[in-house]
């Protein structure tokens, strides 16, 4: 972090904190020109900005080129507009600007974080618009990323939790984009190409493909400028077409990988939960009592606790725009995996036939709602948020009721939901490794 930003974030939002316990900061939207989504929060008392531009452009989106979402998003940086990777670096650091650039199954995400004073502001927002607008994926930067991406594939080989979330991937979504492994495929490296890297930013980098999140200190009008600034050299282009919904599971996937680890990885789960799943919160809250809430969980007290079978034991949701996982999992010695993989199995179906106790329910609400500020208390996590809404189309008053929704859940909903949702006979597992303890079997 440079010193300006430094001794900025000295003054960290107070305002925002006393107030996201209660009215979150008003949400303004509008669309560029060129037909982006633009989401506001101005937060005056601090005097930074911080911006984040989604594309629907994540590996999602790689079709019969593994990887391409990534090494595209990847590539931005290293040249653009003439400038090399040193130029524009040295370009930022001189502003005192922070930027970055990442790919995930959804979305990619470019980001700036600037003083708002013009003389930073504007030259960086000039920077940036180079840089989305015209990349240029100078050959050696095309090559090194390869060689990056070819040792990452191979250390990723290697590790059982990694090929654990592979093959769960590719279990849990077949033929859905979703199987997509984000870094690519060994075998496909060389598909990766500049005019690949080209071709990908041409269609999916485009303003009718994006959503713009500002939070600083800017007004409307000058955050409609910046916003046209910003955005005004991309071609209006076409939204990506909608993904096709997850086929459930007709039946379980069981699958044993060996692998010479003295720890079994232990995944189980399914496609479930979209962001915009009217299940969300009961989903949500529920899971923080099942799996999400660390050691006082019921997994984490089941397996761990009372058994000792695992260091870590968890469950999570991740909701996406076409249903999103849920996953239970666990690393435990080779001996122990059959004993504890049997209890996760139970601990999920004692779940879904009886939900929480009152008073699980209640201590996770409080546990939920009363961390939420915290999640709040800077202009880079309001930003996220504040893309995540725009990307997903969520409503804008998404933040302002979420404690309100979270205390609404009921411990029948909670079961209701993950009755109707998830069906422990068609299940994904996957068990990596423990071959080392206890021999291939």
């Amino acid at each position: 972090m440079t010193r300006p930003l430094r001794q900025a974030l000295f003054g960290l939002l107070a305002g925002l904190l006393s107030g996201a316990a209660g009215a979150i900061p008003a949400i303004d939207t509008w669309t560029t020109a060129s037909g982006a989504r633009v989401l506001l929060v101005s937060t005056p008392d601090l005097p930074i900005v911080d911006l984040r531009v989604a594309f629907d452009a994540g590996s999602a989106r790689d079709d019969a080129t593994p990887g391409l979402a990534r090494f595209t998003s990847g590539l931005l940086f290293d040249g653009a507009d003439g400038l090399d990777a040193q130029a524009i670096a040295s370009g930022f650091e001189r502003l005192g600007a922070q930027y970055g650039a990442q790919a995930e199954r959804d979305m990619a995400v470019v980001s700036l974080r600037s003083l708002v004073d013009a003389p930073q502001l504007g030259p960086a927002v000039d920077l940036l618009a180079r840089i989305l607008a015209k990349p240029d994926f100078p050959d050696d930067a095309v090559a090194r990323a390869r060689r990056t991406l070819e040792v990452a594939l191979a250390q990723q080989r290697e590790q059982p939790g990694q090929i654990a979330s592979r093959a769960f991937y590719q279990a849990a979504y077949r033929s859905h984009p979703y199987a997509n492994w984000p870094d690519g495929e060994p075998e496909t490296l060389a598909l990766l190409t500049r005019s690949a890297a080209q071709g990908f930013h041409r269609r999916y980098y485009v303003a009718r493909n994006a959503v713009l999140a500002i939070v600083g200190d800017l007004d409307r009008p000058a955050a409609q400028a910046l916003a046209e600034r910003l955005l005004s050299g991309l071609p209006s282009g076409a939204p990506a077409p909608a993904l096709g919904a997850v086929l459930p599971l007709a039946q379980e996937v069981n699958e044993r990988i060996h692998h010479p680890s003295a720890q079994a990885h232990i995944l189980l789960g399914a496609p479930v939960l979209t962001r915009d799943d009217p299940d969300y919160f009961p989903l949500v809250v529920g899971n923080h009592v099942l799996g999400g809430s660390g050691l006082v969980s019921r997994v984490s007290n089941v397996i761990r606790e009372q058994r000792g079978l695992a260091y870590s034991a968890y469950s999570y949701f991740i909701p996406m725009r076409a249903a999103g996982p849920f996953v239970m999992g666990l690393q435990t010695r080779g001996d122990q995996a059959g004993e504890a993989t049997a209890l996760l199995r139970q601990t999920l179906d004692e779940f879904i036939a009886d939900g929480p106790s009152e008073q699980e329910l209640a201590a996770a609400q409080r546990n939920l709602t009363g961390g939420f500020p915290l999640r709040l208390d800077s202009n880079k996590d309001i930003v996220e948020y504040l893309a995540v809404i725009g990307f997903y189309r969520l409503p804008l008053d998404w933040l302002d009721r979420y404690v309100e929704r979270v205390n609404a859940v009921t411990v029948q909903q909670v079961r209701d939901a993950f009755a109707r949702r998830i069906d422990p006979e068609r299940l994904v597992l996957i068990r990596v490794g423990g071959d080392a303890a206890t021999g291939s079997r």
